[in-house]
């Protein structure tokens, strides 16, 4: 069988990407809006996507589709139930942000705990320019070493933080599911983890059980020097919440990568927040070169797999 192969969003991924070795046509498109994707996928039988919408309204009209290729680990943009009922393979990336993502959380953990941007901002303004000692300590400077670490899913991500935080002398939990009735060996229970923990980080995909997992309540029980730090989904954090945490110091800071819609053109609370003890930063904790090329070469591998019947990295 000749494949047709549209990637939907090529230029969301920089890299060289080796076509497979199968036989296929292959279309790419550098990005694709939300009205353009009809035409374009419909004499596909492999659609690539990273994070185009493809709900089941719209796979309905594809008879030609076999299988989606998610360039990406979370699929919460992709009608898996849809996909399951009518045998079309999807497949994710998975493993190839193993240090990219974990080196941006200790980055933003490191810098909030440290007041980094509350330092510099007073550099700017003059104010070591008129200190009368050789340093000043308006803000406080807190240490990894010693802190504990609360993990929130405990995939390959939340390992690779594991390891980084051990190694700064963290104490590290690991939070049991919310609402559990019982606690697993290993795991804390999830409003314990939020009490104890000084730096809370957040790695599950987005999902019905996790959507809004992060809200006043949650909120409410961490300590009021906490930091949150979330590089994984935007709609786990409730983020008029945060806005009012970060503003009434329920807790000490947060460091996002991540928004419930992106890119935010229609503005997001967290946007209007201009205090350093709150980071934003653009959905870049995986993007780092290296970790995009092998996202890339995972990808290449799962078409492959895929095109010999058997499919590998299926979440459906």
């Amino acid at each position: 069988m000749k494949h047709r192969i549209v990637f939907l969003e090529r230029e969301s991924i920089r890299g060289t990407f080796r076509q497979p070795d199968f036989p296929h046509d292959y279309d790419e498109y550098p990005l694709s809006a939300a009205e353009d994707v009809t035409a374009r996928v419909r004499e596909a039988s492999i659609v690539i996507t990273n994070k185009v919408v493809l709900r089941g309204e719209l796979l309905a009209t594809l008879p030609k589709l076999k299988m989606i290729a998610c360039a990406a680990t979370g699929t919460d943009n992709v009608d898996l139930a849809w996909c399951r009922e009518h045998g079309i393979v999807v497949s994710n990336i998975r493993g190839y942000a193993v240090n990219t993502v974990p080196e941006h959380v200790i980055a933003l953990a490191m810098a909030l705990r440290r007041n980094l941007l509350a330092y510099r901002r007073d550099v700017r303004d003059g104010q070591w320019q008129r200190s009368p000692n050789f340093c000043f300590f308006d803000h406080p400077i807190r240490d990894l070493h010693g802190a504990t670490l609360g993990l929130i899913g405990r995939g390959s991500l939340g390992e690779g933080v594991a390891r980084l935080a051990e190694a700064f002398g963290m104490r590290v939990l690991w939070a049991e599911r919310k609402g559990a009735e019982k606690v697993g060996p290993g795991r804390t229970a999830f409003a314990e983890l939020l009490r104890q923990s000084d730096v809370v980080s957040l790695h599950c995909p987005l999902n019905d059980a996790t959507r809004g997992l992060i809200g006043e309540a949650e909120l409410r029980l961490m300590k009021p020097e906490a930091i949150l730090i979330n590089t994984a989904r935007g709609g786990i954090v409730d983020e008029a919440a945060l806005v009012r945490a970060l503003k009434e110091n329920w807790i000490g800071g947060a460091g996002f990568d991540v928004l419930s819609k992106e890119p935010p053109r229609e503005g997001n609370p967290l946007l209007e927040l201009d205090q350093p003890n709150f980071i934003l930063t653009p959905h870049v904790a995986w993007a780092s070169a290296g970790a995009m090329q092998a996202l890339l070469d995972q990808l290449t591998g799962n078409l492959e797999a895929f095109a010999r019947g058997e499919p590998r990295n299926r979440v459906a």
